[in-house]
């Protein structure tokens, strides 16, 4: 399985006019389109960074929504308004203790892995990081998307709300040094935010 994902620069004043495009147009749009398994949006509301991943059943339906999704993405890059980034990845690996509920954030973790480490990396996050993950305060889910040709991975954990999230900060980044640590990776940047749209519906895959 494969995902796309943009990030909007958006203005926070603008927010609430994105997430209710994304309700009103893009999900209603993207239910017809072959092989498209779902959808989420992440919003940070302080700095405006929000974060729309869909996802896809294979590479195939994904390359030919191209057309189809990119007016979405212009018009919701309008609604918001902000500059997009655009990003295509492969589901590497997916858990989930629990669905998410009203409330829910997540903290998403951007690294590169050197080439010679990349599958040692993923093998990692499903062996060593994301047992001691789920062990964490608050725990509802957790993924790592792959990109093999720029060496990035992104770690996202969802929290059943924002304060237990917070209060996981220090043991998230004690686990985050261990990985950077065993795999001699670089971190790009780590976000939190809003779960806003949960409904990306990936099976499990760990």
């Amino acid at each position: 399985m494969l995902a796309r994902s943009t990030t909007f620069e958006a203005r926070p004043e603008s927010i609430e006019a994105g997430v209710a495009y994304c309700y009103d147009e893009v999900m209603p749009a993207l239910r017809g389109v072959d092989g498209w398994i779902g959808l989420s949006l992440l919003t940070d509301r302080e700095s405006g960074r929000c974060i729309l991943t869909t996802a896809w059943e294979n590479g195939a339906a994904m390359q030919s929504s191209a057309d189809q999704v990119r007016p979405l993405r212009d018009r919701l890059a309008e609604a918001f308004p902000a500059a997009t980034t655009v990003d295509e990845w492969q589901i590497a690996a997916v858990h989930r203790d629990h669905h998410s509920g009203e409330g829910a954030c997540v903290r998403a973790t951007w690294l590169k892995v050197r080439p010679d480490q990349f599958d040692r990396a993923v093998e990692f996050y499903k062996t060593a990081v994301l047992p001691e993950i789920e062990r964490l305060e608050g725990f509802c889910s957790s993924s790592m998307m792959s990109d093999r040709g720029s060496g990035r991975v992104v770690v996202s954990t969802t929290y059943d709300s924002r304060d237990v999230m917070e209060r996981t900060r220090d043991q998230a980044r004690s686990l985050r040094t261990a990985l950077l640590r065993d795999l001699g990776a670089d971190q790009q940047d780590v976000g939190e935010f809003e779960l806003t749209i949960a409904a990306l519906r990936v099976p499990e895959m760990a």
